[in-house]
């Protein structure tokens, strides 16, 4: 663990584990009669409740978003975008980050214990959508009592949940920020998404998802899943900039072992994914990808999806990202634009790829900060709504 915390870091953070006793009907048509989300809160909340974020994570991620836990020597998988001074500043803002159901780090999930049998869920947890989990954490929302989210923020799949929340719930957020997004998975996204899962699934440990009966886990299926995604997370530009034709060795072995550095390198995201990811988390949170289309439910009309939003948006692409690429963010702001909706975009140039969003790249960091002023200085006019509303 760090002696000393960075001055803008948000320090030392605790989990916390939010109960809930209503029962959650689902798309799939099941009910989860209980069930508990994991959290983590950054900064302080106002008195009106008007000051408060939600991070929604994308498909590997979870609520340890900022700070360090105890005996952590890396912070939260987003720590460069939040803390004092930073873009999401907690001096201003109350943050929330939250671990969707069907996760594998403390939320109701395959791996969590089944009040009905008292063994783990595996498979039998029911597959989850991006709708289903914006009406768990609007729920969140209430617990604390928050009426309206200063922003819901995400990239990724984290960004389809920020979409769908302005859809579900169109009062119930001011601004909405979608980072390295689409409206809908392409056929290719989805082959990738088969790809890991058919190596999850045949893995010889994987049991039909009953692997926590045997001790086991799919180590084998988890590693190529991640190595296969890892891939289209990067671009070609970054993986030459990074990695070239750069050996190990120094030369060529003659044998099948790992010799280049973008095979080390693929393999040790792998290895290390294998022992802090859930195999039947995987293959829940690829499906929800796989089954985002809001526009269905609008005659496949993304303008018309949008059509009583009243959030305000920003979409933030990158140039190199082509698992999400400019063109699908685009795709959202078109049909903004002919929804009559407030609207801004950029398109930030960057070698790295999808991971762009996750590193704070100076002029993403910029445009970034200029927009959260943006919803800071919306705060008290939404005070006074609020004050109205109640």
């Amino acid at each position: 663990m760090l002696k000393k915390f960075p001055d803008d870091s948000v320090g030392l953070v605790e989990s916390q584990a939010i109960e809930f006793n209503d029962p959650l009907e689902l798309a799939c048509g099941r009910t989860l009669n209980q069930y508990t989300l994991m959290i983590e809160t950054y900064g302080e909340l106002n008195a009106d409740k008007t000051n408060a974020i939600l991070i929604c994570h994308a498909l590997s991620g979870h609520h340890h978003v900022a700070g360090y836990h105890q005996g952590d020597t890396k912070p939260g998988w987003w720590d460069s975008a939040i803390g004092p001074g930073k873009a999401i500043d907690t001096n201003k803002f109350f943050v929330v980050g939250v671990n969707n159901l069907g996760g594998c780090h403390g939320s109701s999930g395959p791996n969590q214990i089944d009040p009905q049998t008292g063994k783990p869920y595996g498979p039998d947890f029911p597959l989850m959508t991006v709708k289903d989990w914006v009406v768990s954490q609007a729920r969140l929302a209430d617990h604390f009592g928050i009426w309206q989210w200063a922003a819901v923020i995400g990239g990724s799949l984290g960004g389809m949940q920020a979409l769908q929340w302005a859809i579900t719930y169109p009062d119930r957020l001011r601004h909405c920020m979608v980072i390295a997004a689409a409206p809908k998975l392409s056929a290719q996204n989805i082959a990738f998404n088969e790809v890991a899962r058919q190596a999850i699934s045949k893995d010889p440990q994987f049991y039909n998802g009953r692997y926590y009966d045997h001790d086991e886990v799919p180590k084998t299926g988890l590693m190529l899943a991640r190595m296969v995604g890892h891939i289209t997370y990067l671009s070609d530009d970054g993986m030459r900039e990074k990695f070239g034709r750069e050996m190990s060795a120094g030369k060529l072995m003659f044998d099948f072992n790992p010799q280049f550095e973008v095979e080390s390198y693929l393999q040790y995201q792998g290895e290390r994914f294998s022992t802090s990811f859930d195999a039947n988390t995987y293959l829940l949170m690829t499906k929800a990808l796989d089954y985002f289309d809001p526009a269905s439910e609008f005659n496949h009309d993304l303008s018309q999806a949008l059509k009583h939003v009243t959030a305000k948006f920003m979409l933030i692409a990158f140039t190199t990202d082509w698992r999400f690429s400019p063109e699908r963010s685009r795709e959202i702001l078109d049909a903004l634009m002919d929804a009559g909706k407030d609207v801004s975009y950029t398109e930030i140039d960057s070698p790295q790829g999808h991971d762009a969003f996750l590193i704070p790249i100076p002029r993403y960091m910029e445009i970034f900060n200029a927009y959260m002023g943006r919803i800071a200085a919306d705060i008290p006019a939404l005070a006074k709504e609020n004050t109205h509303a109640r």
